[in-house]
């Protein structure tokens, strides 16, 4: 399938690719502008402004919105993540243009009526609080702040109450003149799409935009600390984090096929040796998330208070394994099972879709899956075990633990045990 893109004078990039045999399609508007580039007295805006788009805009009610998508059976919705915000939508192929039509609409129109503010203030606070009641979901917040503190990258995106309680109409407006200029947004669309036709309406409803200048952000700086949060719960939950690569690193491939191979499914090493022949947890899982400088290499577990010591040795030693008997057969596996995922994944049409406007925001082109596969099987054992020889001797690695903790080791004692 053919990747098209077209970009418009005032640096609006429109991607889509056409994927024969589909009655459906994709549609969304991809923002660069996410929990990284908001200032500390802004923490949390990019997710209050991703709930205020569908309160109403200047053309639609908040129940418009909705109706109009739900009234041909499409599907609607954004997130927000910590280098972008995602506005899209799911329909049928005659209803592309009104998907569109409606996305841009409370992208660029949205009213900020200060009653919904407070009623959106409210359902934000509700969404702060069932976080802070999912401890395999905070867990990952508080990593982000051990690893990154101080900075934008660490911290929340739903941002803190405190914060969240007082934005106003003039906050949400100042973070999108500052934010949502043409060119750091991306119209993306796969399925039933044509590209002629999609471009013709993105210019009528984006052309007349004029560009602002970019927002530079904060540099990453790894300040790798620990964070222990007590509290009364059946388990304790356990996040180890290490530097990784970000998008443009060479390790990139070499950090996803090791973090594959260590805990990404049934036969990892991670779930083998300690869910299957130790039974010390029910969840482990490892994974490689990457950013525009930097990245991270996680370790998630859930167990008992009486067994975290046992998990946390059993993890350490493993990880000093790999640096030395990571296998041909074990490397082959994570290939194949990172090759799969890829393809498999795009086989929808909003996978596809999202790909496009990730790759095209990192790199500024969209790489066809022959160049992807091509780089998933060119690691090799030895590019693996190098990765994890520099995973093991960095210091750039921080812990989080929520539960009842006490006897769980402390970040120095597991950097203590990974350097002897």
């Amino acid at each position: 399938m053919k990747t098209n893109l077209t970009t418009l004078s005032n640096g609006l990039r429109i991607v889509s690719e056409c994927m024969p045999g589909l009655a459906s399609a994709s549609v969304g508007v991809w923002v660069m502008a996410g929990g990284r580039h908001e200032t500390v007295e802004q923490n949390g805006i990019a997710h209050f402004l991703e709930h205020m788009a569908f309160k109403g805009t200047s053309r639609r009610s908040a129940l418009q919105i909705a109706e109009e998508i739900e009234d041909v059976g499409g599907y609607i919705n954004a997130y927000t993540s910590r280098e972008m915000t995602a506005y899209y939508a799911r329909v049928l192929q005659a209803d592309v243009p009104l998907a569109l039509d409606v996305i841009s609409d409370i992208v660029l129109n949205p009213v900020f009526n200060p009653a919904d503010i407070e009623t959106e203030r409210h359902v934000i606070l509700q969404e702060i609080g069932q976080a802070l009641d999912t401890p395999d979901d905070i867990i990952f917040d508080w990593l982000q702040e051990a690893a990154f503190p101080g900075q934008a990258l660490g911290r929340t995106i739903l941002g803190p109450e405190e914060r969240v309680s007082a934005f106003n109409e003039g906050d949400l407006r100042r973070f999108v003149g500052q934010h949502y200029g043409p060119g750091q947004m991306i119209v993306a669309a796969a399925g039933a799409v044509d590209h002629d036709a999609l471009v013709k309406q993105a210019e009528a409803i984006f052309g007349g935009l004029g560009p602002i200048a970019a927002h530079g952000q904060e540099a990453a700086l790894w300040q790798g600390r620990e964070r222990r949060e007590v509290k009364d719960l059946e388990q304790v939950h356990f996040a180890l984090g290490f530097a990784g690569p970000g998008y443009r690193h060479a390790d990139l491939y070499a950090a996803q096929v090791y973090s594959t191979a260590m805990g990404g499914g049934m036969s990892s090493r991670l779930f083998q040796k300690i869910r299957e022949e130790r039974g010390l947890c029910y969840s482990i899982y490892a994974q490689s998330g990457s950013y525009d400088d930097t990245g991270m290499v996680t370790i998630y577990a859930g167990t008992s208070a009486e067994e975290i010591s046992d998990l946390c040795a059993l993890t350490t030693d493993e990880l000093k394994r790999s640096t030395e008997d990571m296998t041909e057969a074990e490397v082959a596996r994570a290939r194949a099972q990172m090759k799969a995922g890829l393809l498999m994944g795009l086989e929808s049409p909003s996978s596809r879709a999202e790909r496009m406007a990730r790759y095209l925001a990192i790199w500024g082109r969209v790489p066809d899956l022959a160049e992807a596969t091509a780089r998933i099987d060119a690691v090799s054992v030895g590019d693996v075990r190098r990765f994890a020889e520099g995973l093991v001797t960095s210091s750039a690695n921080a812990l989080a633990l929520y539960g009842p903790v006490e006897r769980a080791p402390h970040l120095a004692d597991i950097r203590q045990r990974l350097a002897a």
